[in-house]
């Protein structure tokens, strides 16, 4: 087990573990894009694009290193961060043009990719939880990873025509609950570790996948996205019933 170094910033020896881990993540993600995009059948554009935007979520992961107080990593923060590297070319194939040819061309691949981005999800935190390893960075790492996977799958259903626009507010409302707290700060409190999120997340992706899959049709898929969007709905009102209620004010 690991224990806290302080608070004075993150050490050298923690700059050091997470260029290497981040760099040498990158590095692997970057050389294997190309290729996996030719077997998708997908754009080359979008081998670069994902890089691009890995290259992007890392940095802001380095930028915020202040938040993990360890000498290391960590490898919780391994695993989130090639999740990120997975989900980055998921968000490539759906946002870059023609999203709706590159899905289609692969869907199962697609959907593979997905699923084992998801697969990865828990294995993280347990590995945190493991090695003494928990941290404001990790936690908020992983939870915008899932942010980020659940909004690309919102929009490959919109796009591949699984549902109306109404099925993008599954993948913003995270977003919109973040926006929320600029006029509402009491959103932006401490939440305890539910059960029930991480159900109703996994549960989004789950929909979300099962909708992509090609003999999945409207209007099945929407009521499929149509029951996931609900149960979002709810976790997120509980949520902020909590944060905004007079008698979690009385407790602080």
């Amino acid at each position: 087990m690991e224990h806290p170094v302080g608070d004075r910033g993150p050490s050298p020896a923690l700059n050091t573990s997470a260029l290497a881990v981040l760099a040498g993540v990158f590095t692997v993600s970057t050389i294997a894009y190309l290729p996996l995009a030719w077997y998708l059948s997908l754009e080359h554009g979008i081998g670069i694009a994902a890089a691009m935007l890995l290259l992007a979520i890392f940095a802001l992961v380095f930028n915020g290193l202040q938040h993990h107080r360890y000498q290391s990593f960590g490898q919780a923060n391994t695993i989130t961060a090639a999740r990120a590297a997975m989900v980055s070319l998921v968000a490539a194939a759906v946002f870059y043009p023609p999203a709706t040819q590159s899905i289609a061309n692969a869907p199962w691949s697609f959907v593979i990719l997905v699923l084992l981005a998801l697969a990865l999800d828990g294995l993280d935190g347990h590995l945190a939880r493991r090695y003494g390893q928990e941290s404001n960075l990790g936690a908020r790492f992983d939870m915008e990873i899932d942010a980020l996977l659940i909004l690309c799958l919102s929009a490959a259903g919109y796009f591949l025509g699984k549902a109306g626009a109404w099925i993008l507010l599954i993948g913003l409302m995270r977003y919109g609950f973040v926006l929320a707290q600029y006029w509402l700060p009491r959103l932006g409190g401490e939440l305890q570790p539910s059960q029930r999120r991480k159900l109703v997340c996994v549960g989004q992706v789950a929909a979300l996948c099962a909708i992509l899959m090609p003999f999945v049709n409207a209007p099945i898929s929407s009521w499929i996205a149509g029951f996931a969007l609900l149960l979002l709905s709810y976790s997120f009102s509980v949520d902020c019933l909590y944060l905004l209620s007079e008698t979690r004010e009385e407790e602080q």
